[in-house]
């Protein structure tokens, strides 16, 4: 992780690294990656699911928009995650994967990227609040292990070749 590239392959990577990943996306079922999903943000959120903050959830849908990874899905907390194709959701957020891996990370602040135009949120606004909060409210330290240590790694790499590919931005 602490290699140095030169400023066009920092730029590359960044640029090629979601196409790579983008294939093996494609070709899993999407109800497979549901479970995923419902599994993941159940292990991550599990504290605001017994604290009851996740309630407002209930009945509205979220929609997520990986551009990069053409990953297109919803969920919706009821006792227990959901997660649909993208259909007709209350809020979407979407971004391209490495802001998303940097908010996942606390790296980056979804406030500074969606003024940026990094990160759009369209529809129910109250709801993107709120979802918002619930976002910042989650301790990066209190997340399983295994999780962090990936999103960890990767946001490491994310800004790394981001300093290199814009040196006069670091």
């Amino acid at each position: 992780m602490g290699k140095n590239y030169p400023r066009e392959i920092a730029k590359r990577l960044l640029d090629v690294a979601p196409k790579i990943a983008k294939g093996p996306v494609a070709v899993v079922p999407f109800k497979l990656k549901a479970q995923l999903l419902e599994r993941l943000l159940g292990l991550i959120l599990a504290e605001q699911a017994n604290d009851g903050e996740l309630d407002f959830l209930t009945g509205n849908w979220v929609g997520i928009e990986i551009k990069d990874l053409a990953l297109n899905f919803e969920v919706s907390f009821q006792e227990g995650w959901h997660v649909r194709p993208l259909s007709k959701p209350q809020v979407t957020f979407s971004a391209e994967s490495k802001e998303l891996i940097l908010i996942a990370a606390g790296k980056e602040d979804p406030d500074t990227l969606f003024f940026q135009r990094k990160l759009n949120i369209e529809g129910d606004t109250e709801l993107g609040l709120e979802v918002k909060n619930l976002l910042l409210s989650i301790e990066f330290d209190a997340m399983p292990a295994p999780i962090r240590h990936g999103v960890e790694q990767v946001s490491t790499m994310i800004i790394k070749l981001q300093q290199q590919a814009e040196p006069e931005l670091a």
